[in-house]
């Protein structure tokens, strides 16, 4: 509820990027966190195409499955800012996006959506996006569990809307995980 501007007329962006800086990272980082800091920065332009191609092989899988309700990628023809993706970003749309598992065989997505996390082995159930592992969050179930349907639509998540993070893994292994979780997400 801070309102940088009035605190400091001055700089009031500085201020504000100082502050979070300082609350996000601490006040002076451990030498080996800028250490892998600077290794993942110096190599990053080596792993994103991996990360691209693999998240491609995952959307294509997921856009064709009887489960699934919805990909929302960029990539994908059917997305809003499809256009100004394929203009902006001509070497992918990065490795993190959602879809929308459809509610199984009692109709309720929520349940649907947990038991998917539940079956999975390959993927790390984590809130984080960004890492070298690939990574899923089922935000009903988890980080907005105590929000209902309804409350979750205005925040623009489905009951069933997972996120994926997608990692430097084989993409078949990562497939055939979803696949399997998939399956035990309809039962």
């Amino acid at each position: 509820g801070m309102v940088f501007a009035e605190e400091s007329a001055e700089g009031a962006f500085l201020l504000r990027a100082r502050r979070e800086g300082l609350r996000d990272f601490g006040a002076c980082m451990a030498p080996m966190t800028a250490f892998q800091i600077l290794q993942g920065i110096e190599t990053l332009h080596l792993r994103m195409p991996r990360h691209v191609e693999n998240t491609r092989k995952v959307v294509q899988f997921l856009s064709g499955n009887a489960a699934v309700a919805n990909v929302v990628y960029p990539e994908l023809p059917d997305h809003p800012n499809h256009a100004l993706a394929k203009r902006l970003l001509p070497r992918g749309c990065g490795a993190v996006f959602t879809f929308d598992i459809k509610g199984g065989a009692d109709g309720n997505a929520r349940r649907a959506g947990a038991r998917f996390i539940e079956a999975l082995r390959v993927f790390s159930h984590l809130a984080n996006v960004g890492d070298a592992k690939s990574l899923v969050i089922h935000p009903a179930s988890t980080t907005h569990y105590r929000m209902t349907d309804a409350d979750l639509a205005r925040a623009g998540i489905g009951p069933g809307t997972v996120r994926l993070s997608i990692g430097l893994e084989d993409a078949e292994d990562l497939v055939e995980d979803l696949g399997r979780a998939l399956k035990a997400s309809q039962k």
